[in-house]
């Protein structure tokens, strides 16, 4: 089973790809996104990333959660369901 994370406080310039990158050294990322405003296509900020196992995705959360990011501190902590 994947665990989702969210990740807040993202740097403007960040791409999926770059997201990816930052938490593969954690375990086997199955996605990585950053959420973009509809209109503008522009980063709103923040985004989520999918690991493949559960310990993974605690190992990242344990250790990048208030680390910076291309200069600004991110908050890393596992994702809610919708509706929660």
């Amino acid at each position: 089973m994947s665990k989702r994370l969210f990740v807040g406080g993202l740097p403007w310039a960040v791409d999926d790809h770059a997201l990816q990158d930052h938490f593969a050294g954690f375990g086997e990322v199955v996605s990585a996104t950053v959420i973009r405003d509809r209109e503008t296509q522009r980063s709103r900020g923040f985004g989520f990333v999918e690991f493949a196992s559960d310990a993974e995705a605690a190992k990242a959360v344990d250790d990048l959660d208030g680390t910076e990011m291309e200069g600004r501190q991110i908050t890393v902590s596992i994702a809610k369901s919708p509706g929660v």
